[in-house]
């Protein structure tokens, strides 16, 4: 691995014991608030334990959310984290990752087109049909047996308004999900 300050080249960060933070590429002590910004403008790096050479770039990510959402900066809504804590020790927990990198890449590349556009309202009602069709192919993949309630449902409220049939959709296809995963969760559980 490279160290440096180009963009592709990956920032070496050691943390020692005393849980101060050093970067190697500038030869200096920096803080979360510094990482942070380095996640900003797209900069990659790794930390490591000084000692030991362990990677705890995951935990000092972890930490960085964890103090934004303490300061009352929180992006994270109550429900998805009690969602995502659900997920922990279940069968879904190996596919979460994927999917929700695959969400989070989508919404970046959306939000580069927001900052674009004349109207992006429209942008984010398009992003959001995205998001829930491409859940749904997800979900299609694992339970087969849900994408054929969906479109009966679709179907059925093919007589409302545009707006309210997307909310209506979408509140369905939530629900549906949420209802499918749950039993998928009940049936992993039954089976330990």
């Amino acid at each position: 691995m490279a160290k440096g300050n180009g963009s592709d080249d990956v920032i070496i960060i050691k943390k020692y014991a005393n849980r101060r933070l050093y970067d190697t590429s500038t030869s200096s002590y920096v803080t979360l608030d510094h990482l942070s910004e380095l996640v900003r403008e797209g900069r990659n790096f790794e930390v490591r334990d000084a000692k030991s050479g362990e990677d705890l770039t995951r935990q000092v990510l972890t930490q960085i959310i964890f103090e934004h959402e303490t300061k009352g900066e929180g992006a994270l809504p109550l429900n998805f984290l009690r969602q995502l804590i659900g997920f922990y020790g279940g069968g879904a927990q190996t596919f979460l990752p994927s999917f929700l990198e695959m969400s989070m890449n989508s919404f970046a590349d959306s939000q580069k087109e927001w900052r674009k556009a004349a109207n992006p309202m429209h942008l984010f009602e398009q992003q959001a049909k995205r998001n829930m069709a491409m859940f749904e192919q997800a979900m299609k993949i694992f339970m087969p047996t849900l994408s054929a309630s969906t479109h009966q449902q679709n179907e059925e409220r093919a007589s409302l308004n545009p707006m309210m049939e997307y909310q209506a959709e979408a509140l369905a296809n939530m629900q549906a999900q949420m209802a499918a995963i749950q039993k998928q969760l009940a049936d992993l559980y039954s089976k330990d």
